[in-house]
């Protein structure tokens, strides 16, 4: 029994779902079938319509129309009351929990009809039982706010299940976990459809957690089913070409070898800053990056690499320590960078990289919109001369922009980024930093991004990449440090790399 309900997992189907923003089609004519008890994988690029469909199954949207069947039965489901009453439930890529309150305390409240003075002798004595029901053990009496992400995960996944659902909509459930807490929670959550306890749609763009958990796939393009069928049954670039339609999936160019002699480009050491809170210290002993070399960083959020990286980038005064770009000390002052040929890519490049109002060309202009083209300051900046400097970029990087005179936050995530990477990756560039270059973008932007900055490497700069996405690491990073509790904890040649020993030490066991 979970909280006074069978456990029963439950096959959910929509047929015909269509759904109208105006003249704007998000669905068109979707049929999806998640049998009872199985693990089931949406795919699609950002835009595709993962999140309207989903909406709509969970009564935040009502479709324009179509069917949806729970149990072979008919509904309708105007609201996320009614999706509840039938045991549908959903769990956000980004935690609700309330991280003040104890674990126990946020189950209780998450009940509809609580009574106001709660008999927590009563609550407690329940909730034991129904923990005797999980697979795993969680503290209960603890703040959230203590909790290791995977807990808080496996948590938001026990709150469903003790209200009663036994249809889960997974969200990108693993994008804030180490591979080892990813693989925990989706193994717990596979165990239970086994069973038969739980029946679950998986939002995910991570191929390989398609690959190990889940039982069938669907992929939606541009609000359309593409593909569907058994994961056994289809490899990745298959479920890739369905994915992106018959556009070329850039690829990563194979790469020589790092040379012996390769000089340091980027020297940090003995380097001291505080964190944002001012409470702790980030501390880097010792690294260097060299020419024609990828150099990432893993680490779990909220590990220092933030401030880390302000520091490099001259957003954060340091207390002690040194950095220096090709043996000359470095502030990250405007002169500083265009001398040494340094270029930023910051995570959110539109809040981070660019000024959102001002138009395409502008923004892809800002390094050298004062400069002549020997690189002497001008005394007339001349708006014709940055707008064909654009243009070029523009055709050159494969930006999509209704005019180079739109403000750049006109553009879409994938845009944007590839907008600031024309402009950082043209030109000489001795030293690339980076940071998780493709949060939020969809497969042919991660691709085309991907094969960017290895294209840079290749070319000889010294590439510093922080990234959250471990697959990400892997592919291109030549070593990779873990960065835990505001220092560098571990680091490992890339052809000795262990996804485990990374993923403890992301999890801080060192």
């Amino acid at each position: 029994m979970l909280n006074g309900r069978e456990k029963k997992a439950v096959g959910v189907e929509t047929i015909g779902m269509t759904m109208r923003f105006g003249a704007f089609t998000a669905l068109d004519d979707v049929s999806l079938k998640v049998p009872a008890g199985s693990f089931h994988a949406l795919l699609g690029e950002n835009g595709a319509g993962k999140s309207t469909l989903v909406k709509c199954m969970m009564g935040f949207y009502r479709a324009t129309s179509g069917d949806m069947l729970v149990e072979g039965r008919e509904v309708k489901i105007a609201s996320p009351k009614d999706a509840s009453a039938l045991g549908l439930g959903m769990v956000y890529q980004h935690f609700t929990l309330v991280q003040s309150l104890t674990s126990a305390e946020n189950l209780v409240i998450s009940r509809e009809g609580v009574p106001r003075v709660i008999d927590w002798r009563k609550e407690r004595a329940d909730l034991a039982r129904f923990m005797e029901t999980m697979p795993f053990e969680l503290p209960l009496d603890v703040p959230v706010s203590t909790l290791a992400a995977g807990e808080k995960q496996k948590l938001e996944i026990v709150k469903q299940l003790y209200l009663g659902r036994s249809f889960l909509v997974l969200d990108e459930p693993t994008s804030v976990l180490t591979p080892g807490e990813a693989q925990e929670v989706l193994g717990f959550v596979r165990a239970m459809t086994v069973a038969g306890d739980v029946t679950v749609l998986m939002i995910s763009h991570k191929f390989p957690e398609v690959k190990a958990f889940a039982d069938d796939f669907t992929v939606l393009r541009k609000g359309k089913v593409t593909g569907t069928g058994r994961v056994a049954e289809h490899d990745r670039k298959v479920m890739a070409a369905m994915m992106i339609g018959d556009q070329p999936i850039a690829t990563l160019d194979s790469r020589a070898p790092v040379t012996r002699d390769a000089r340091p480009v980027l020297t940090v050491r003995t380097l001291k800053a505080p964190d944002r809170t001012g409470l702790k210290t980030i501390e880097i002993q010792d690294l260097s990056v060299r020419s024609g070399e990828i150099v990432g960083i893993a680490g779990i959020s909220g590990n220092g690499q933030k401030e880390f990286l302000e520091v490099l980038a001259g957003q954060r005064q340091r207390d002690a320590g040194e950095v220096l770009v090709k043996g000359a000390p470095y502030r990250a002052s405007r002169v500083e960078a265009q001398t040494l040929n340094v270029r930023f890519i910051p995570e959110e490049p539109l809040r981070n990289a660019c000024a959102p109002k001002m138009t395409v060309a502008e923004n892809m202009s800002f390094r050298n919109f004062d400069l002549d083209t020997s690189g002497k300051p001008v005394n007339w900046i001349n708006g014709r001369v940055i707008k064909a400097f654009a243009a070029g970029l523009v055709e050159q990087f494969k930006v999509k922009t209704a005019s180079l005179s739109s403000p750049i936050e006109s553009l879409s995530g994938g845009n944007v980024q590839r907008a600031v990477l024309a402009r950082e990756l043209t030109g000489d560039v001795d030293l690339l930093i980076v940071s998780n270059p493709c949060f939020g973008l969809d497969f042919s932007a991660v691709a085309e991004i991907r094969a960017r900055i290895m294209e840079a490497r290749n070319a000889g700069a010294a590439v510093l990449l922080m990234s959250e996405d471990l697959d990400e690491l892997l592919e291109l990073s030549d070593r990779i440090f873990v960065m835990s509790d505001g220092a560098l904890v571990y680091e490992t040649p890339i052809a000795m790399a262990s996804v485990q020993t990374i993923g403890e030490h992301m999890a801080g066991h060192h």
